[in-house]
């Protein structure tokens, strides 16, 4: 069967482009394949208990914000699933430097969201549902064929069938099969940390406040959940040697460790659930097209989890190329070919690099252990949290405000 577009990977930033294509392209509609074979339909939980909570959240920008409700999406999030935060708190472990961030200061009601994956990506669905205009199959993709004389691609499925592409999105994540048939490189080296995550309860409320101690080690992060200002999920950042010790401990235990880790800001942790880890690596890939292919979110690139915006930027992908695609088909050109995944190159890679650089930056300034280093980090913290406008910026950028 013939495509115009085939997206290979259903999760947030496949299923967000689909839908953008779809209610972008109703004048002349385009015909498209979303293939994974793990996409499932079934609502996501939502009671208040510790398991019923995702481990995977994200803090979503106000820009993710505009296009989610642009797609429909935001207002399908249950309002009780939804935690907005109004201010972010960060410290340095190794000394008195502190950094307080306040939506009053931008006169805004709120710095982001805190949401789980799971409810943003039901949402998406439900819009993917109700425009009926994706071809969604459950297959696993053998591997891609070499582009043909009349600009298709194929895509050759597990069970021998063979769809023909004008394009084929590379949506399926950090370990990209797409970019890897492709033969797109990619410059990547690993953090010597492990992600661990987690929902909490706490002694104290979090005050709407997103939390971030960062320890030599990796940062530590405590974010806002909603529905009880008890509960945080914890995104603990660490050395591979600390995050086998805590795994192995009891709640009692871990509750223990996590409670000293952050000096005990917000009280005692009182409970714990499941947790689940995962190694953090940085990926970029030098380019993000070959005729015929392009990729987007996770499998173009992946940054440290500390500022929360690795979701943003796949957002932002997803935008972007939702938008030259439908530009190139209004035109009658080829949505495969270098004129178009070009440009989305262009407005894409500047931005993502320059976020994966400053996250690099802040990562190896607060993993320096020099006393030089460690006095002139905290006094620069204290600096920059009094230079009220400097701050203003960099909380708009944070936003996606430019």
């Amino acid at each position: 069967m013939n495509y115009d577009v085939v997206i290979v990977g259903a999760g947030l930033v496949g299923q967000a482009i689909a839908s953008a294509l779809v209610q972008g392209a109703q004048q002349k509609p385009l015909r498209i394949a979303l293939i994974d074979p793990a996409f499932r339909t079934q609502a996501p939980a939502s009671g208040s208990e510790l398991a019923d909570y995702d481990l995977r959240v994200s803090a979503l920008t106000a820009k993710t914000q505009a296009f989610l409700t642009r797609l429909g999406a935001w207002q399908k999030i249950p309002p009780q699933r939804l935690s907005p935060y109004t201010g972010m708190h960060v410290w340095d472990a190794e000394g008195t430097g502190s950094v307080t961030f306040d939506a009053a200061d931008l006169h805004a009601p709120c710095l982001g969201h805190i949401v789980e994956n799971r409810q943003t990506l039901w949402a998406i669905q439900q819009c993917l549902q109700e425009t009926q205009g994706v071809d969604v199959l459950t297959q696993k993709v053998r591997y891609l064929d070499n582009r043909d004389a009349e600009g298709y691609t194929p895509v050759v499925l597990e069970n021998d069938d063979r769809l023909l592409a004008r394009l084929v999105i590379g949506a399926d994540g950090a370990l990209s099969r797409v970019r890897q048939w492709a033969g797109l490189p990619t410059t990547e080296w690993d953090y010597g940390h492990h992600a661990i995550v987690a929902t909490v309860r706490l002694e104290h409320p979090l005050q709407a406040t997103a939390w971030q101690r960062f320890r030599p080690q990796g940062p530590l992060a405590l974010l806002p959940l909603p529905g009880d200002e008890h509960l945080a999920s914890i995104v603990w950042s660490t050395s591979p040697a600390e995050a086998d010790a805590v795994l192995a401990m009891d709640e009692d235990g871990f509750n223990a460790a996590l409670t000293q880790a952050f000096e005990g800001r917000l009280g005692r942790v009182l409970a714990s659930s499941a947790k689940a880890r995962f190694p953090l690596r940085q990926r970029h890939a030098r380019d993000y097209w070959c005729e015929g292919v392009v990729l987007a979110g996770d499998a173009a690139h992946t940054i440290h989890p500390l500022a929360g915006q690795g979701v943003n930027l796949g957002f932002k992908d997803a935008e972007t190329l939702a938008e030259e695609i439908l530009r190139a088909h209004s035109k009658g050109l080829d949505l495969g070919g270098g004129l178009v995944l070009s440009r989305y190159q262009r407005r894409r890679q500047a931005d993502n690099l320059s976020t994966m650089a400053a996250m690099e930056g802040f990562k190896q300034l607060f993993a320096a252990d020099q006393p030089l280093l460690r006095l002139l980090r905290n006094e620069g913290m204290r600096l920059f949290d009094k230079l009220l406008p400097v701050k203003q910026h960099v909380m708009m950028k944070a936003m996606g405000l430019d």
